[in-house]
């Protein structure tokens, strides 16, 4: 049978998300479900007590389309599987017209056709933003609700196995950051009275990076290549997109990144205020951009990898917060409150012990990634084969 096309604009409306700062938020009512739940729906949320818009509205299985984030992680289609809540700017809520669609085949739908909408797509290397008119253009192939059924099913198994692959990724993380708590305690209560009286400027040497558009004359320029912000996430970094500039000797000799220099980004979402990672020589050489701190330890009571779980830890959240520059949406923080960064010290030794921990278990994680990227393109062989109707 010959499936019909038809637009998306013709199956569904397109409800957008309101934008919400730390103005709004409060610490009772109705969650404000951002991006970043759509993919962990047990992340913390922010809470929202105002006069509930019916646009804005979310129910659990609601079908959401992020329409603003990075390709692969959360930018597409969700079915949401958390609690009632209200929507953030950035995603749709999709309402479907008919009770021919099936929700479930509809979400695979237009993730399949991601490459699309990512292709139409504008904004930064790295987060992607897509316009509602984008999306209504889309065309599809309609096949009857049984078929849409029978597709959903198969996508369904194929795609538990992904999910399988994740959870174990999750559960990874999890242990880590209890062995943190286990071995250093609340970091924020010091229940096991680690020294607390250095700041880290005291500890480390901190500068921030080479600005783009400076004005360089006519002195003697390299392309060198630089992390931007969208390379640096939280314990890792991505090397799927660098980008490179024309810097000088003398910027290259002081910004050049050296293993172990700790990276941080200066600003973001308040709840990303303390994102970052270590540099291990993933590049031959490499500098940073100025929207990047690189700390780097001139003491000999600091770990590396402890440093960095220390700011990324609820300390580090608490005190970014309490110190940031924020406007709507946006926090930033500067070098001197990074600086001002109340360090603890836990003996050397348990410090090490932690490292060599995390240094296992991320070993672990690699592997879990690699099978997972294996199931991903298995996945989307499939889909092409479901969609092209060919199952």
């Amino acid at each position: 049978m010959k499936w019909k096309t038809a637009k998306v604009s013709s199956l569904c409306d397109l409800k957008n998300g309101k934008a919400y700062n730390a103005d709004d938020w409060a610490t009772e009512g109705l969650p404000i479900i951002r991006i970043q739940n759509l993919n962990n729906s047990s992340k913390g949320f922010n809470y929202w007590s105002g006069t509930l818009d019916k646009q804005i509205h979310v129910r659990p299985k609601d079908l959401l389309l992020a329409w603003s984030g990075t390709p692969g992680t959360s930018f597409g289609a969700h079915i949401w599987n958390g609690p009632e809540g209200v929507l953030n700017q950035h995603i749709f809520r999709i309402d479907i017209l008919y009770g021919n669609i099936e929700k479930r085949w509809f979400q695979f739908c237009l993730n399949q056709q991601l490459n699309s909408l990512i292709h139409q797509a504008h904004g930064g290397v790295g987060l992607k933003h897509v316009t509602k008119g984008a999306v209504h253009a889309l065309e599809i192939r309609l096949p009857p609700l049984a078929e849409q059924k029978r597709i959903a099913a198969i996508l369904d198994a194929a795609d538990a196995l992904r999910a399988k692959r994740r959870e174990a990724l999750a559960q990874l993380d999890a242990l880590l950051q209890s062995t943190f708590l286990s071995l250093f305690g609340d970091p924020v209560s010091n229940p096991m009275r680690w020294e607390d009286s250095s700041l880290l400027g005291t500890l480390a040497e901190i500068v921030s990076g080479v600005a783009k558009g400076r004005k360089l004359g006519d002195k003697n320029v390299r392309i060198f290549p630089y992390l931007a912000v969208a390379n640096v996430q939280d314990k890792y970094l991505k090397f799927d997109v660098v980008k490179s500039i024309e810097a000088t000797d003398e910027e290259i000799a002081k910004y050049r990144l050296i293993k172990d220099d700790l990276l941080l980004t200066e600003g973001g979402d308040p709840d990303k205020l303390g994102r970052g990672s270590l540099w291990h020589d993933g590049l031959p050489e490499c500098i940073h951009q100025n929207h990047i701190f690189r700390v780097r330890i001139t003491s000999a009571k600091i770990d590396p990898i402890y440093l960095n779980w220390l700011i990324g830890s609820q300390r580090g959240k608490k005190y970014f917060l309490r110190s940031a520059k924020q406007t709507t949406g946006i926090a930033s923080i500067n070098m001197t409150q990074l600086r001002a960064f109340p360090m603890l010290i836990p003996p050397l030794p348990l410090q090490q012990k932690f490292a060599a921990i995390v240094g296992s278990i991320e070993r672990q994680k690699t592997a879990q990634r690699g099978h997972l990227a294996e199931l991903d393109a298995l996945f989307a062989a499939l889909q092409h084969r479901a969609f092209g109707g060919e199952l």
